[in-house]
């Protein structure tokens, strides 16, 4: 079990400069899952192999489904890795991946990404996108379209892979909520490629 722990930005960012490696962070869909895992897990698997495990810190959000997957693969390579999560999945008892090293949780009445009606990031998305060095997103919500952008315009790094979330469970949830189906390719493409909408 990962050790896990309530952490302000201060907190976090003390852990990670006390480590002396760059923070390689990966966003994408978590519960919406993928249409393609495989061609998900590919994908990350490229951009591992292009990092130096000892000089580099895996951090994606804590929780093992989605793109939390990309944990087993980076311990695989031997990268040490972290999480950063609302507190909502300790107090939601949401799984965390049995491959994530350390779990941060932020103080967050929201999951992430812009705080209601403005282009200011939750606490949680922010921490996330203060620590990292460069940030990777594969698909993914509005939130990892929040994270990315924000990591852009502060001149960090990114990289962008279109990527669909699980038809079928997009299809259910929108079916639940009596709302037509979403667009499969998810709205971070839509932020990050405006000619994708």
């Amino acid at each position: 079990m990962p050790a896990a722990r309530q952490a302000s930005l201060a907190e976090i960012a003390r852990f990670v400069a006390e480590r002396r490696l760059a923070v390689l962070s990966f966003v994408g869909y978590s519960a919406a899952g993928y249409e393609d895992p495989d061609a998900m897990r590919a994908c990350a698997e490229a951009v591992l192999a292009r990092h130096d495990p000892a000089r580099t810190l895996v951090n994606i959000g804590g929780t093992a489904v989605g793109i939390g997957e990309v944990y087993e693969l980076a311990k695989r390579r031997g990268f040490g890795t972290m999480g950063i999560v609302s507190t909502l999945a300790r107090d939601e008892a949401v799984p965390l991946s049995p491959c994530v090293d350390e779990v941060f949780f932020v103080a967050d009445r929201s999951w992430g990404g812009w705080l209601e009606g403005t282009h200011e990031l939750s606490p949680t998305s922010a921490a996330i996108v203060a620590v990292s060095d460069s940030m990777v997103g594969i698909g993914g919500g509005a939130m990892a379209g929040a994270e990315l952008l924000a990591a852009r315009r502060a001149g960090k790094p990114v990289q962008f892979f279109a990527a669909d979330m699980d038809h079928r469970t997009a299809r259910d949830k929108a079916a639940q909520a009596g709302a037509p189906p979403p667009d499969f390719g998810g709205e971070a493409r839509a932020l990050l490629d405006p000619q994708q909408r």
